[in-house]
């Protein structure tokens, strides 16, 4: 009876110890990989943190003003393993936050930034990964979504919201109704820029296969984005392709 009871209280002993190890190592795999948060507001950023980590994100979390504030504390915290950049209500298609993006892409080559943002525009979310993000969080979703989208990002993959699917879909569907042709809107030179921006070819190749200068080019362009309200080259072959879906396909 003695012998059974202290082979009890053993068992009872050690069970702590080895669940208690257990946890040390899934903390100390979390503590390996780190997710950086990026937001000048600190309440904000602060809040999403605390979130983050309460929902089973699986990786340390680091919360921080500026990218340069991270390269001073960097040595207390595990390798990134992704960026979470909170740009709040700011459009990407700004260039500063464009060339923000485009800065912390290059300089974390190997790191996944994402994109977390209030707008949903099709032209903000084309934007944000033609500067290098591999992911575009609305602040609509809620957090098990962001906790999702942060995980394949860094394993790999990339997150856009199921609108911007829709709004695809739109595009490639807006050649089955009427539209009307490029030259009711353009003169026939800015048609054919239009044209050659909606296929993503640059000034330089637009200047030679038109016979045109560069510099010339350059005013067409910025002629088009003032019509059709447009602040990048991005957001130019969305609306052509919105507009006149149909007449720019005619026309290749």
């Amino acid at each position: 009876m003695g012998t059974t009871v202290g082979l009890h209280n053993a068992a009872s002993t050690n069970q702590p110890e080895i669940l208690s190890s257990s946890t040390r190592r899934e903390n100390q795999q979390a503590d390996r990989q780190c997710l950086l948060i990026l937001d000048g507001r600190a309440l904000d950023r602060e809040c999403l943190a605390s979130a983050l980590e309460d929902h089973d994100l699986g990786m340390a979390v680091a919360a921080m003003g500026t990218i340069e504030e991270w390269r001073i504390k960097k040595d207390a915290h595990p390798p990134l393993t992704a960026i979470l950049f909170n740009v709040g209500g700011r459009k990407v298609t700004d260039r500063n936050i464009g060339d923000e993006i485009r800065l912390i892409s290059s300089e974390f080559k190997y790191v996944p930034v994402i994109l977390l943002a209030d707008s949903e525009e099709l032209a903000q979310i084309l934007t944000a990964l033609e500067c290098g993000a591999r992911g575009y969080i609305p602040t609509s979703v809620g957090i098990d979504v962001c906790v999702e989208a942060v995980n394949l990002a860094a394993a790999g993959g990339i997150f856009v919201p199921a609108s911007s699917v829709l709004s695809m879909r739109h595009l490639i569907d807006s050649g089955s109704r009427d539209t009307r042709p490029l030259t009711t809107m353009f003169t026939h030179r800015q048609a054919e820029v239009a044209q050659a921006l909606r296929r993503g070819k640059a000034n330089k190749i637009i200047a030679f296969e038109l016979n045109l200068r560069e510099s010339t080019v350059k005013v067409h362009i910025r002629n088009i984005m003032k019509k059709l309200k447009a602040t990048n080259r991005t957001e130019v072959a969305y609306k052509v392709n919105d507009l006149f879906g149909e007449s720019a396909s005619a026309a290749e």
